[in-house]
């Protein structure tokens, strides 16, 4: 079974505890990889990333928004909440 273990958090140096109910959550999710920060320093990196927005025009209502990320390619298609879920989402259903 999982165990609790001490980590160092590769942000602050601090030792952390990842405890076994984390571990056991982390490998019903498929993830393979260790928390490398603490909760504090985690905590500080999510903020840091949802606070970076970048304008796109959706390519299919013109619309401006906000997206996560800076697209790379500016030919790629790139489309807004709305067109998206209509385009992909409502394929499933």
């Amino acid at each position: 079974m999982f165990e609790d273990k001490t980590l160092k958090c590769k942000e602050c140096g601090k030792d952390f505890i990842w405890t076994a109910g984390e571990q056991e959550f982390f490998s019903q999710k498929g993830f393979k990889n260790r928390p490398t920060r603490c909760k504090d320093c985690r905590k500080v990196n999510r903020a840091k990333v949802e606070s970076e927005y970048f304008k796109i025009t959706c390519s299919s209502c013109k619309q401006i928004g906000e997206a996560l990320f800076k697209p790379s390619n500016p030919d790629a298609e790139i489309f807004c909440k709305n067109c998206f879920e209509e385009r992909f989402l409502s394929k499933k259903a």
